[in-house]
């Protein structure tokens, strides 16, 4: 099986390109920079750098890789919460998950790919008593800066699940933690170690249709269906010697 993982060297993407590896499938990932290339080349993934706002250039590196599935594991938030251009970053990001993955699904459904895979975040879900599972509506209401993110989300999951030739899934991810990440513990409910994130995609190459949140049991969103359905285990690390693996692309 062949798979196009767009966002390669980003830190969910890093821990699941090896992850796919090591299953056995033919992985293309992608990359902005061309600095970074070198260490997918050495650790046996095929380099494509591209950016996804350049919708000709990725239609041709999707088309090159002849995808199976294609993984979306794109984003664009280089400054932490409370730090000088965390804004503007939100902004970036939004655009990303908005123009981007109009993008990369165009690209995926061109090359022929028959299921895709994207990163969303499971704390977007409207205000309410009780835990949060799949079927209940996002803050569709929230006043901005917040209503940015929860539009962004809206659009990328919209993409990736009603593409038609597409089987989509949508993973919502909560607030990473683990090394790479802005927080080495779990910073606040819903939260997710990185390791489990990246696992919980790798899961989705075969298995699932929909949204799935991914997420700790920590009394905000449930996992369960997750859980059931793609086998996905919260407790998940990498072994040691893909983590150290990790370690060398940094």
């Amino acid at each position: 099986m062949r798979v196009f993982l767009a966002g390669a060297t980003g830190v969910i993407g890093r821990r699941l390109a090896l992850l796919l590896r090591d299953a056995g499938l033919e992985v293309t990932g992608t990359t902005r920079a061309a600095a970074k290339a070198s260490w997918l080349q050495a650790v046996g993934i095929t380099p494509a750098v591209v950016d996804v706002f350049d919708a000709d250039a990725l239609e041709r590196a999707a088309a090159a890789a002849r995808p199976d599935v294609v993984i979306h594991q794109l984003t664009d938030l280089p400054s932490a919460p409370g730090t000088p251009g965390y804004a503007a970053g939100q902004e970036a990001n939004r655009r990303l998950r908005i123009e981007g993955t109009r993008n990369l699904v165009r690209a995926a459904k061109m090359a022929g790919a028959s299921r895709g895979i994207a990163q969303s975040i499971a704390f977007v879900y409207g205000p309410a008593a009780g835990m949060r599972d799949e079927g209940d509506p996002l803050d569709l209401t929230a006043a901005p800066p917040r209503r940015l993110t929860v539009e962004g989300i809206v659009a990328l999951e919209r993409e990736v699940l009603h593409t038609p030739g597409i089987a989509g899934v949508v993973l919502r991810y909560g607030y990473l933690y683990g090394r790479g990440t802005w927080y080495d513990a779990p910073p606040k409910p819903p939260s997710v170690h990185v390791d489990a994130a990246a696992h919980a995609a790798l899961l989705a190459v075969s298995k699932g249709n929909g949204v799935y949140n991914v997420a700790e049991d920590d009394g905000v969103v449930s996992s369960a269906k997750a859980e059931r359905e793609l086998g996905f285990d919260p407790t998940f690390r990498l072994p040691m010697r893909l983590a150290q693996e990790v370690e060398g692309s940094t």
